[in-house]
């Protein structure tokens, strides 16, 4: 199958990575005028790519990042990632391990240490989720109108409705695995511009993301307050400004 998905624009690459419980149909408010710095694609994470798409495999990051770098290698060129969340983390994992395939990295809310915040408070809730939503006002129900109307376009559209894309039995061991390790030494090999884009109302550990900023070799902080974690939709102006300020320093719009 392919990886990536063409979605419009021209010129250098930019690869959109999704969040847990994401997938690459959901950055669409943001292609309008992301297309006009390159070209752009999306990209589908295992076990976010359909809930009848087999993946035997064991979770770990290592297997999202070499899936990626599959996805990146496919351009011929590097590319700009620009990653929500585990996205994010996944983004400088790979320009850790393959700065080759990497020009620059957008990081949104996600930092590189959880270990000790175990997925036990929001384990219940992930496993009650119906597997099939029937009704656009359930799913603004379950999640509110920003992350209904973002699952609303992740979730498997069928005759009857929104079924869920993935298992949450698998979504549940991704998290789960960040308790257990930190990332701080991925973060530290990343040698390409990078930008992060903290929420004021994260879900990252206080601090973090500044302190990413200070130990990274060419990073900018910007922190958004009153946003929730999913800034490019909670608070799309400030997102795309921070974005595209930091865009002019190595591209150029059409």
């Amino acid at each position: 199958m392919d990886l990536l998905t063409a979605v419009g624009g021209s010129g250098r690459p930019l690869v959109l990575v999704h969040g847990l419980m994401g997938r690459g149909s959901t950055w669409s408010r943001q292609l309008p005028w992301l297309t006009r710095w390159g070209r752009v694609h999306v990209y589908d994470a295992p076990w976010h790519r359909g809930r009848d798409v087999p993946d035997d495999q064991p979770v770990s990051t290592e297997r999202f990042v070499a899936d990626l770098a599959d996805a990146v290698a496919s351009l011929g060129e590097p590319a700009i990632m620009i990653g929500h969340s585990m996205g994010g983390l996944h983004s400088w994992c790979l320009a850790a391990a393959r700065p080759e395939l990497v020009e620059a990295v957008v990081v949104e809310d996600m930092a590189p240490d959880f270990r000790g915040r175990t997925t036990g408070p929001w384990e219940p809730w992930v496993h009650a989720l119906p597997v099939e939503f029937g009704a656009e006002e359930q799913v603004y129900a379950e999640f509110g109108p920003v992350a209904g109307r973002y699952f609303l376009e992740a979730f498997d559209r069928t005759a009857t409705g929104w079924r869920l894309h993935g298992h949450p039995g698998r979504w549940i061991e991704i998290a789960a695995e960040w308790g257990t390790r930190d990332y701080w030494e991925q973060w530290r090999a990343v040698d390409v511009p990078a930008l992060l884009i903290e929420a004021g109302n994260s879900v990252t550990p206080p601090g973090q993301m500044a302190e990413m900023a200070r130990v990274g070799r060419r990073t900018t902080y910007v922190q958004v307050p009153g946003a929730g974690h999913l800034v490019h939709d909670d608070a799309p102006g400030k997102y795309r400004d921070a974005v595209e300020t930091f865009l002019t320093t190595f591209t150029r719009g059409a």
